[in-house]
């Protein structure tokens, strides 16, 4: 397992660099992102953010407002990514982001947008909240708070060394898709099956 650091925005020939199974560690700024957005962006409409070269997360994270007035991240855990399927290729593509970050992994379809147009699945540590939380340096911002609400707001995270494993790449290579078709192989070799 390689272990690479990246700094968002990242260039298209940064992300093709990337394998299944590369540890990456970002820096920069990252973009969250749930159903509500992902949905917002399909049907064409604008956000007051530029998120190309950068990555989305699908997180909604626990943010509160300290003493001082400023946002502080207390959990910022993954949002099981395959809800967003529907929406993804077509985010990848009009948006230009470089890398989805979630867990569970993703589709067929999002997995051609990655190779298509240059793009990676990162996947989170589900359960880690608090420690993907502690990643985060400072929330530069929040977009679309008042239509959204917050757990579905675009929270833009500067963050350092968050932790992610690429389990999809730009090659059309899918960790996901490798880990269902041997579970399947094997269920089908445990009931004396063929296929």
């Amino acid at each position: 397992m390689r272990e690479i650091k990246l700094t968002l925005p990242v260039s298209e020939e940064q992300v093709r660099a990337l394998n299944v199974g590369d540890m990456v560690l970002l820096s920069g700024v990252l973009y969250t992102g749930r159903d509500a957005v992902h949905k917002h962006l399909y049907e064409g409409k604008s956000i007051p953010v530029d998120i190309r070269g950068s990555a989305i997360y699908h997180c909604g994270p626990v943010v509160v407002k300290t003493e001082s007035g400023e946002w502080s991240v207390r959990a910022a855990g993954p949002t099981t990514s395959t809800r967003e399927e529907p929406y993804q290729a077509t985010v990848i593509e009009k948006f230009g982001i470089r890398a989805v970050i979630g867990k569970g992994g993703m589709g067929a379809k999002t997995l051609k947008a990655c190779k298509d147009f240059g793009c990676v699945y990162l996947h989170a540590v589900g359960g880690a909240a608090q420690v993907l939380a502690e990643t985060v340096q400072k929330v530069r911002g929040v977009s679309m708070l008042e239509e959204f609400g917050s757990p579905e707001a675009i929270w833009e995270l500067e963050v350092k060394d968050f932790p992610a494993l690429v389990t999809i790449d730009a090659h059309g290579n899918s960790l996901h898709a490798d880990v269902a078709a041997s579970s399947e192989q094997k269920l089908n070799e445990v009931l004396g099956t063929k296929k």
